[in-house]
């Protein structure tokens, strides 16, 4: 059990582990800001067509728990899996810059899922693994990975900015999978000089059996059941939020000095994210998890609230600022919490199933229902914002009073280590 007195990580570990998440969110923020404006506009695909590459992003995450679980868990030290998965990776998305064809997209970009989508949940269980205390360390260590995403982001784009000033910029959006593949031969060789984090003997030889009983024999299953919806309204902030600031002239030149291109008013989000982990190991001892998860939840509303009957530049900034409290009061505390009630054997298969619901059929539904959406929303004079946005806010509202409702407020004893 964590404790105030707990002592502090080993010395070079928490650098480490930080480094690593920075790299690990640079691989990914490097070319998914740009990748829907370089399908449709560069490689000239239709929209659904992009919704259909989107879709298959997600199907990795579909297939983590049985590919980087069951490793991790069982058979491979967690290191060296994702040091061999970063330098595969990093073939794949240098190819995605050049293929032209659609079927050529569907096959690279499904390999290339395949093999990065497991990484995510892993880079959160070996950083567990090695944290003397989650509660203090792991907000200090994942809020690299935030700063990861948000450097790469203005970086390509300031490229972008300077570098195609005088030609077609969406034409240079390639250049963003090449810098991605870069970043992710240095992770690749960096994975090997990680801690040593070794497969563990559980009761079941199956790791995601054992998980999965675990979670449905516990709180977590209120947990899963809620952050299911939650990933699926998430998608509407990622897909709709850009298009509802252009409506209000959120976007200026101004804003591409400071961002660069690709860059905009949602960096504020990011911003505000990087505050929040940097919060909550401060308060993470202090209050109880459910309070926690219900400021994230409120926050969501909250935001959706703004969007849907505030539609004011006056209000949707602070608004913005919202995604901080959203991300770290929801799902970085559901990463800490998964960790702190599943026995360490499975502890990578169950963020796998975690990353299931939310990377996977979340961002499934959740794209194909802002889509549907979206199209009833539809009014001669363009989005009704209103209508869009309303529905989000009342299914999170809904989850929230499952939360209060049904999720235990006792604090969770984790396993011994």
């Amino acid at each position: 059990m964590t404790t105030e007195n707990t002592p502090p990580a080993p010395p070079g570990v928490i650098p480490k582990l930080s480094i690593m998440m920075f790299l690990q969110y640079a691989i990914w923020g490097a070319w998914l800001p740009l990748f829907f404006a370089f399908l449709t506009q560069h490689r000239g695909l239709s929209q659904e067509q992009a919704g259909t590459l989107f879709a298959i992003a997600a199907i990795g995450a579909l297939v983590a728990p049985f590919i980087a679980g069951q490793v991790a868990d069982r058979w491979f030290a967690t290191e060296k899996f994702l040091g061999i998965s970063h330098l595969l990776g990093a073939v794949l998305v240098w190819q995605l810059a050049s293929v032209t064809s659609y079927g050529g997209l569907i096959v690279f970009g499904l390999l290339y899922s395949l093999i990065y989508a497991p990484t995510l949940p892993l880079t959160n269980s070996l950083a567990f693994h090695h944290l003397a205390d989650r509660d203090r360390d792991f907000g200090r260590v994942r809020v690299w990975g935030t700063i990861g995403w948000i450097a790469v982001g203005i970086g390509m784009g300031q490229w972008l900015l300077r570098e195609y000033m005088k030609a077609d910029r969406v034409a240079g959006y390639g250049d963003s999978f090449r810098l991605s593949a870069i970043i992710g031969v240095v992770l690749g060789v960096f994975c090997f000089f990680l801690p040593h984090t070794p497969p563990q003997k559980g009761k079941d030889k199956f790791a995601v059996g054992e998980a999965f009983n675990e979670i449905v024999g516990s709180r977590l299953l209120v947990l899963f059941l809620i952050a299911f919806p939650i990933s699926c309204v998430h998608q509407f902030y990622f897909v709709r939020t850009v298009d509802f600031l252009a409506s209000l002239k959120m976007k200026t030149p101004w804003i591409d000095q400071i961002f660069g291109v690709g860059g905009g008013p949602m960096t504020i989000g990011q911003i505000a994210e990087i505050a929040v982990l940097a919060l909550i190991p401060f308060i993470a001892k202090r209050w109880s998890k459910k309070l926690m998860l219900g400021i994230g939840l409120a926050a969501y509303a909250l935001r959706f609230l703004v969007f849907a009957y505030l539609p004011e530049p006056a209000f949707v900034f602070p608004a913005l600022a919202l995604h901080g409290l959203c991300f770290g009061f929801f799902f970085f505390l559901c990463f800490m919490i998964i960790d702190e009630v599943t026995s360490p054997d499975v502890r990578a298969s169950a963020q796998s199933l975690f990353n299931f619901i939310i990377v996977g059929v979340g961002v499934i539904v959740g794209n194909y229902a802002a889509g549907r959406i979206g199209e009833i929303a539809k009014s001669d004079s363009g989005t009704n914002y209103t209508t869009l946005f309303s529905i989000p806010m009342w299914v999170t509202i809904a989850c929230l009073v499952a939360l209060i409702a049904f999720y235990p407020s006792q604090r969770a004893t984790p396993e011994p280590a």
